[in-house]
């Protein structure tokens, strides 16, 4: 140190004449700098964990009375260089006020004001639609024990994906990722993300991980393709899938549901079907996503997984394979509609609206023991009721009130109507619809299958599905 007064910080030139207390509190720095030793500034040991880069630290003991050490801080300011090299940050020094060193408290870390790919970046709790996400590397590969991850920037992979198989379906999880149980029984398999905490289990994978859905019949359970049209359809249960706080609504808490954005992507292949929910609960908005593969009853729901973890999610769907599942839906019987057009406006007074239903074998083999069956679903306005017209099928002169309400439930192909098909042959069966005055302007789906019950579910041989709108007379 010289015997000028301290640069001031942004000046070039010297300070004003000293006054004594300065001119003590300058030789007093002098003396105790004086004692300072290479031996003290180097580090008795390597670092043993990843450290984080740091801007320079600027550290100074001055063991003044506390009179001089107020008027110090309000006077001096200290110009630093940094010891260390940025680009390769080693662990901070730590400056000892006497020769033999003594403990003193470790710096805190501050992070650069400019993010870098190695740094940790906040994330929301509300995902972004199919957007791929920001590289960056990850500090440490191990789940953290807290459901947010402390030392990873985003949910980008580090490492090849593993390629596994769940009932037939092919698919690769991601590094970082792990299986949460892999149960033969069910048809659900959970992929935990890294961000999941060390003890979730398959019951944590709303929010924390990605559930692969596998049917081996038509969809009798969430999810189901009648789920991608409504706008609670992200849901199974009354729950908020809020990343750090899973939990069932507590009383008077609110969980808003919205119409999806829906898509037609393409997966393993083949034409698939998507639904993204914007939804929240309380305070806490969080995303909803989930795939179908219709005639495969194949599924992949992600609700409430933080979008750091999309590239792990859309690594998990884009790598699919279903060819070696046994698809429920055999598509051997060809289903079209006359009378009726998607986007076809109902009205609500009651007027009879009359469409036909023609189902005609494709196939090689004969269609035994089916059911000729529409029902109408995913009524979206208002939000959780149901239509509140009717739907009935003509035999011969008369019209046969059905179970309309939903195909999920087995109790709907009771109502459904015999047909046994030869190859080539069809046959068209009549309905109409009436729509109330109590159901609101909104949209609906009508599906026509014909499905064969399997014991307490079904086979489906062909089906097609028409948006229809609710208009006010």
């Amino acid at each position: 140190m010289t015997d000028k007064f301290p640069r001031r910080i942004g000046g070039d030139g010297d300070g004003p004449a000293e006054t004594p207390t300065e001119r003590l509190l300058r030789e007093a720095m002098t003396a105790r700098t004086s004692l300072i030793t290479a031996h003290d500034l180097r580090p008795a040991a390597p670092p043993n964990r990843r450290i984080r880069r740091l801007r320079p630290v600027y550290a100074v003991t001055v063991p003044l009375l506390g009179l001089a050490a107020a008027m110090a801080v309000g006077v001096v300011t200290l110009h630093g260089n940094p010891v260390a090299d940025h680009d390769h940050a080693p662990p901070a020094a730590t400056v000892s006020a006497s020769p033999s060193p003594t403990p003193a408290a470790t710096p805190t870390e501050t992070p650069s004001p400019t993010a870098t790919p190695s740094e940790t970046a906040t994330p929301t709790d509300t995902g972004t639609p199919d957007a791929p996400e920001t590289a960056a590397a990850l500090a440490d590969d191990t789940p953290s024990s807290s459901p947010t991850p402390t030392n990873k920037a985003t949910g980008a992979t580090t490492g090849p994906a593993t390629p596994y198989t769940f009932r037939g379906v092919k698919l690769k999880v991601p590094a970082g990722w792990r299986i949460a149980s892999d149960d033969p029984a069910s048809y659900h398999l959970c992929l935990l993300s890294p961000g999941a905490p060390q003890d979730a289990t398959s019951r944590d994978c709303q929010p924390y991980g990605v559930d692969v859905t596998v049917f081996d019949t038509d969809s009798m359970s969430w999810p189901s393709t009648s789920d991608l049209d409504r706008a609670g359809g992200w849901a199974h249960q009354p729950f908020c899938p809020v990343w750090g706080n899973p939990h069932v609504p507590a009383a008077g808490e609110q969980v808003t549901s919205h119409a999806p954005t829906r898509t037609t992507p393409t997966v393993s292949g083949r034409p698939a079907r998507k639904s993204q929910w914007q939804d929240s609960c309380g305070t806490s908005s969080f995303t909803a996503q989930l795939w179908a593969l219709p005639k495969d009853q194949v599924f992949v729901s992600a609700i409430g997984l933080k979008d750091d973890y999309q590239q792990g999610l859309m690594t998990i769907v884009n790598s699919l394979d279903v060819s070696g599942h046994v698809a429920p839906y055999s598509e051997s019987v060809g289903v079209s509609v006359s009378g009726l057009k998607p986007g076809q406006q109902v009205p609500n007074d009651g007027t009879p609206v009359e469409f036909s239903v023609t189902y005609k074998n494709t196939g090689s083999a004969k269609v035994s023991g089916a059911k000729a069956v529409v029902f109408y679903d995913s009524y979206a306005a208002p939000v959780g009721q149901p239509l509140q017209g009717t739907l009935e099928r003509q035999e011969g002169a008369d019209w046969k009130p059905m179970d309309v309400r939903m195909l999920d439930s087995y109790s709907s192909l009771q109502t459904g109507l015999p047909v046994d098909l030869d190859p080539g042959q069809s046959t068209t069966v009549n309905y109409r619809l009436k729509l109330a005055a109590q159901d609101t302007p909104g949209s609906f789906s009508l599906t026509a299958r014909l499905a064969t019950p399997v014991a307490e579910s079904y086979t489906v041989s062909g089906g097609t599905t028409l948006q229809l709108q609710v208009i006010a007379k």
